[in-house]
């Protein structure tokens, strides 16, 4: 039985690289669902992520006939590892503040298990106390973390934001389900 793991995808233009990330681990042998929010939806469609992993892909909180008990906790229970990528700076303040305003959100609440960010968004944006303070945060509430790398931005400047390779975030992901062990 493969490993069951949970990608969440946030509205940032680097939404397109999470198609990349969810390719590769489905080849490695894990079992993706993607949930998305809305304005991930305004960068990258559902279709992709629904070919990518054979599966639909879960965006709403009341999808009663796929989850009766609610996406929220049945997605929860099914996986080892949640991965949101890309993190955009509005999930990382609701996630730092414990908000739950959409599916994905809320699943990270019913989240028990490893919870890996990869933080994407201008450098300005980086820098700001306010998103330093909301990692610091996280990261002191157990969430881990994978970049952002220093590059060139969808602003047209270099700079550090921007959201982890795929290849990087594949093996966070395979390094941390090596260390909870096997399912």
């Amino acid at each position: 039985m493969s490993r069951e793991i949970l990608i969440g995808v946030t509205g940032g233009i680097a939404a397109y690289k999470t198609a990349a990330l969810v390719s590769e681990l489905v080849q490695s042998g894990l079992g993706v669902t993607v949930v998305m929010t809305r304005d991930a939806q305004k960068f990258v469609g559902a279709a992709t992520f629904c070919a990518l992993t054979g599966r639909p892909v879960a965006s709403r909180v009341f999808e009663k006939e796929d989850h009766p008990l609610g996406p929220h906790i049945e997605l929860a229970r099914k996986a080892e590892l949640l991965c949101v990528a890309p993190a955009t700076a509005n999930f990382l303040a609701k996630a730092a503040c414990g908000l739950a305003d959409d599916l994905l959100s809320t699943l990270l609440l019913s989240f028990t298990g490893p919870v890996l960010f990869a933080p994407a968004m201008n450098k300005e944006m980086w820098t700001k106390s306010a998103v330093q303070r909301n990692v610091s945060q996280l990261r002191e509430d157990g969430v881990e973390f994978v970049g952002p790398a220093e590059g060139w931005q969808s602003c047209r400047e270099l700079g550090v934001g921007r959201m982890a390779e795929a290849k990087e975030i594949a093996a966070a992901i395979h390094a941390l389900l090596d260390s909870i062990g096997p399912k």
